[in-house]
């Protein structure tokens, strides 16, 4: 007999831990890698998929994204943001705090498990978010992948910019600290500065770079000083990056949006509201920096900060606007096809989404196809091209910056824990993915 839940998948391009390729099968069995080699003999499975020229990567773990559940469902819930994830080859997530009620209590983070335990199609963790009161709550809430504090850019309790303050939460406790750095006193004084102006395009001079950069040498002087785990998000700018390039601790990891690697500035012009993020697009120098970063290592790997809005509230006028882009489904094929384009390998692509995430956040077994593994894995086509079209997004919000970009390698089929949750165009919401466990 057959176990409950095998599955075989045959001719695959596979891409191995040490980033070699090889045509072969893998076989899993109760959510995990069997066995990886150029032929299985099996003879009764449950599943079996013929992968004839399609390349077999790990799944995505995308380590930071807004999924908007509890308190704003109209804009994006876990329900359709997981469908959205198995859609894009992502098979787990890193959400964050900024929902309502905010995730700043064990009471929060529990409320979000449950929910994601009934709704999630993929994996799940939850960031729980610091505030200037809540020094018992970071220490102890458990499974998270670490503390979020918003530096800047927020508002209300989420903000935490004094510096007394941080230095509480960077000296008590070992848990991973990621920052959103940008630096409120100077985004205050600048929107003073550009008060008035409606054009979108000033967005990216009033959290301009030095906004970035002054927070994360703060960050980084705090994390020195106690020796502390931390973790930078979504890093915009060269001058962050040259930084971290400078002085590296062992024990500081950073991220770069897909976003800040192939969107700058210009995109005001084309795509208005829909550009703006925070942190803001950059010119194309930061572009070049940080892809020069991300494959010296000086950047460790690949996160979408997928924030949604609807597109009523995005085509308001600025600053009415909100910040923030989905980006969940086309991550995994923007990197692909960027590698395609020679600008890095599909070996590095693995390790910049899967493998490095998975390493730096402490989750075992993800981020490789071997044997031991969990079988959360995407296959994908490198050799169709195929446009981000606005009315097959799964995402709520429906729309994509990206929309019209021509891009390859889509996930045709994506496994969760060893079970098919998406295949050609079909979503299979029976699925339903677990809770991640961290060591970080």
């Amino acid at each position: 007999m057959s176990s409950p839940k095998s599955l075989l998948i045959r001719h695959a391009r596979i891409i191995l831990p040490n980033g070699e390729l090889m045509i072969g099968d893998v076989l899993t069995r109760d959510r995990q890698i069997v066995e990886v080699a150029p032929t299985i003999s099996q003879a009764i499975v449950t599943t079996e998929i013929d992968a004839q020229g399609l390349t077999l990567l790990p799944g995505v773990i995308d380590p930071q994204v807004h999924f908007r559940e509890p308190g704003l469902e109209y804009k994006e819930d876990l329900f359709t943001a997981s469908c959205a994830c198995a859609k894009g080859g992502v098979t787990s997530f890193l959400e964050m705090p900024n929902t309502r009620p905010l995730t700043t209590t064990q009471l929060a983070l529990d409320d979000k498990l449950q929910r994601a335990s009934n709704k999630c199609l993929v994996n799940y963790g939850f960031f729980i978010g610091a505030t200037a009161e809540n020094l018992p709550d970071l220490l102890l809430a458990n499974p998270t992948p670490g503390i979020k504090i918003f530096m800047g850019s927020m508002h209300g309790q989420l903000l935490v910019d004094g510096e007394a303050t941080l230095e509480a939460i960077f000296a008590n406790g070992n848990r991973l600290i990621a920052v959103h750095a940008e630096d409120q006193a100077r985004i205050n004084q600048r929107r003073q500065e550009f008060a008035g102006i409606h054009d979108p395009a000033v967005h990216s001079q009033i959290q301009d770079n030095q906004a970035a950069l002054l927070a994360t040498q703060l960050a980084l002087k705090l994390s020195q000083k106690y020796q502390r785990r931390l973790h930078i998000l979504h890093m915009s700018t060269a001058e962050e990056a040259e930084l971290l390039r400078q002085d590296k601790p062992s024990w500081v990891t950073a991220e770069v949006t897909p976003q800040h690697l192939l969107l700058n500035t210009s995109a005001y012009e084309k795509i208005g509201t829909l550009a703006q993020m925070n942190p803001p697009l950059r010119s194309p120098h930061d572009n070049e920096v940080l892809w020069q970063a991300l494959r010296d290592g000086v950047l460790d790997f690949i996160a979408t900060d997928h924030a949604p809005h609807t597109l009523e509230e995005k085509t308001q006028e600025y600053p009415n606007s909100p910040s923030g882009m989905p980006g969940v489904e086309t991550s995994l094929a923007l990197m692909l096809t960027a590698a395609m384009e020679g600008r890095c390998t599909v070996s590095q692509v693995v390790n910049w989404m899967s493998k490095n995430v998975a390493v730096a956040y402490g989750i075992p077994n993800k981020g490789a196809i071997a044997p031991g593994y969990d079988a959360d894995l995407v296959l994908v086509d490198l050799n169709t091209y195929r446009p981000v079209r606005r009315e097959e997004l799964l995402t709520k919000c429906g729309w994509s910056p990206f929309e019209g970009w021509n891009l390859t390698g889509w996930a045709v089929t994506t496994i969760v824990g060893g079970e098919v949750v998406y295949d050609k165009g079909q979503l299979n919401t029976q699925v339903r993915g677990q809770a991640l466990t961290f060591s970080s």
